[in-house]
């Protein structure tokens, strides 16, 4: 049930307050969103800006109602400090897109002041100004601080412009001895006066004839601020600094750049993550790095999304990883709808970035992590088509899958689940798609590609059990054949070799090879030879299946 926003007093600053801030900025930003996005040009003309820091605040306000317990037994409520640190948080693990990251990395700064204890909150409150806004005034100034420093190379005519502006105008008010209310104004006021020069900072903004879009969001949620402790409603638009063409066409600015969007929560030390920037900041652009305490949120452009994420996997452990295609993105802002797309489901980077080559939108899991329902019915809406064809990849996944593709049918697209129980059914299955066929057409082909592929996968026993091979040793090479053990062997390329005599005997065209993380180049090197000696007429494809591939994958068709 959503939070009711209650009044404040013009100088209280509490956690009801920032409870109330959370529920009205999520509410203004689901009424400006369409707005917001329609004026979507910069750093991409993606057209997702308004819908992007909405997602970001809804999970924000998620992760603040959820420091809120129901109080039944007399005991004090939440403090200011849990209930900033805890919306600041959901920020952070829900962060989308460019300007989402931004504002998570904004409230971040907002939650170190207002987070710390009530005796340093009231020595930063002295040094900011003499009123009790001063506080207030100091948190605001930190999160443009901390904003501009997490984005690598930043831009003025942008959000951070607005940041900035709207904290130094927030500063006067302390200084000025304002209460919290009058801060907030000062912040709103200033930070609509930053936005309407945005279209004569940047080049993009002023050809378009719009102000920056992320920078109109932040607006809103200044606004926000001013009526959660004023109890006054802003004026329901945004400045403009001029008008805007009634059909704004923002995908016919260029579309140089980066393919990919690439983005991930990242568990890594303070250390790693600075080396980290530093690798993905020669890979791409509109790099932005969020966070600390040994979780961040990493957003980057690249052409290479594989190598993003092998960045993170060198730094930490990434998750929650989202690869995004601006084509999709870009026919998305023009209201238009492919008519068909591919989500796969799949265990490693390099796999994922093979998907997403061949065009599908991928959803890259870890062992012993399948993706929820909500996390697949996602990428069938990224993938932003009237068809899908949706590849789970696992038996295990099948339920999931199912479930996802009846949500999504309810949503009007048309989606068929193709039971593929391997990467390298997956595979076969894309070899053959053929977007420009009939849907019906399409799926049976698919189908008939992952069901005439045989499957292996060579895996290492974790401890002494029965198999179907019989007793396998801790440490054994188990090998795999369309999910039963076939073979137990004491060497990786041995027990390979057997595999493949094994699938090979019932004839094949292709040898399918995909090598995990740790299996040298000599072990595929091996196989290729040995396939070439023994079955002349069958060629042989390997490809890297990267972090939290199995050892081994062997496909044969």
């Amino acid at each position: 049930m959503p939070h009711e926003p209650q009044p404040q007093r013009p100088d209280e600053l509490d956690a009801e307050a920032v409870r109330t801030w959370s529920s009205l900025a999520l509410a203004a930003l689901g009424r400006a969103r369409e707005d917001i996005d329609a004026i979507n040009v910069y750093p991409v003309a993606d057209a997702d800006t308004g819908t992007n820091l909405y997602l970001t605040a809804e999970s924000a306000d998620r992760g603040l109602a959820e420091a809120f317990p129901e109080v039944t037994d007399g005991t004090a409520g939440t403090s200011l400090a849990e209930a900033v640190r805890a919306w600041a948080h959901g920020a952070l693990v829900g962060a989308r897109g460019n300007s989402g990251t931004i504002l998570a990395q904004l409230l971040r700064g907002v939650a170190d002041v207002l987070g710390d204890e009530p005796a340093q909150r009231a020595e930063q409150a002295q040094q900011a100004g003499p009123g009790p806004g001063g506080l207030l005034a100091r948190a605001l100034t930190r999160a443009a601080e901390e904003a501009y420093a997490a984005v690598a190379h930043p831009v003025e005519g942008t959000m951070l412009t607005v940041a900035g502006a709207a904290a130094r105008a927030g500063e006067a008010a302390g200084a000025a001895a304002g209460t919290a209310a009058e801060v907030a104004r000062a912040a709103y006021d200033g930070a609509r006066a930053a936005l309407a020069e945005t279209p004569g900072q940047l080049a993009a903004l002023g050809r378009a004839g719009v102000v920056d879009a992320g920078g109109c969001g932040l607006v809103v949620v200044f606004g926000a601020l001013w009526q959660a402790l004023s109890g006054q409603e802003p004026a329901a638009e945004p400045v403009r600094a001029v008008p805007v063409p009634q059909s704004p066409d923002p995908c016919a600015q260029e579309e140089d750049g980066p393919a990919y969007e690439v983005i991930y929560l990242l568990e890594a030390s303070e250390a790693a993550v600075g080396e980290l920037r530093e690798r993905l900041d020669g890979l791409g652009d509109s790099l932005v790095v969020v966070g600390g305490d040994g979780l961040w949120n990493v957003h980057v452009h690249v052409d290479d999304p594989g190598a993003a994420v092998e960045a993170g996997v060198v730094a930490g452990r990434p998750y929650r990883i989202r690869i995004t295609h601006f084509g999709d993105e870009r026919r998305r802002a023009r209201g238009e709808r492919a008519q068909r797309a591919v989500v796969a489901v799949v265990a490693g980077e390099g796999l994922a970035g093979l998907c997403g080559e061949a065009g599908a939108t991928t959803v890259l899991v870890r062992p012993g992590e399948p993706p929820a329902v909500a996390e697949l019915l996602d990428a069938v809406r990224r993938a932003h088509a009237r068809e899908v064809v949706l590849l789970p990849g696992g038996a295990e996944l099948r339920a999931a899958a199912a479930a996802a593709a009846e949500q999504a049918r309810a949503e009007g697209v048309r989606v068929a689940v193709i039971p593929t129980r391997s990467a390298v059914q997956g595979l076969a299955a894309l070899a053959v798609h053929d977007p420009e066929g009939s849907f019906d057409e399409d799926v049976v082909a698919m189908t008939a590609a992952a069901g005439a592929t045989r499957y292996g996968e060579l895996a290492v026993a974790e401890r002494q059990s029965f198999t179907s091979a019989g007793i396998c040793q801790a440490g054994d090479v188990l090998g795999l054949i369309d999910g039963d053990v076939a073979v137990i062997g004491s060497g990786l390329a041995e027990t390979a070799e057997a595999v493949l005599d094994r699938m090979l005997g019932s004839g094949g065209e292709l040898v399918t090879l995909v090598l995990g993380p740790d299996v040298p180049d000599a072990v595929a090197e091996r196989l290729e030879a040995y396939v070439q000696q023994g079955h002349l007429a069958v060629d042989t494809v390997t490809y890297r299946g990267g972090r939290y591939s199995a050892p081994l994958l062997v496909g044969v068709e």
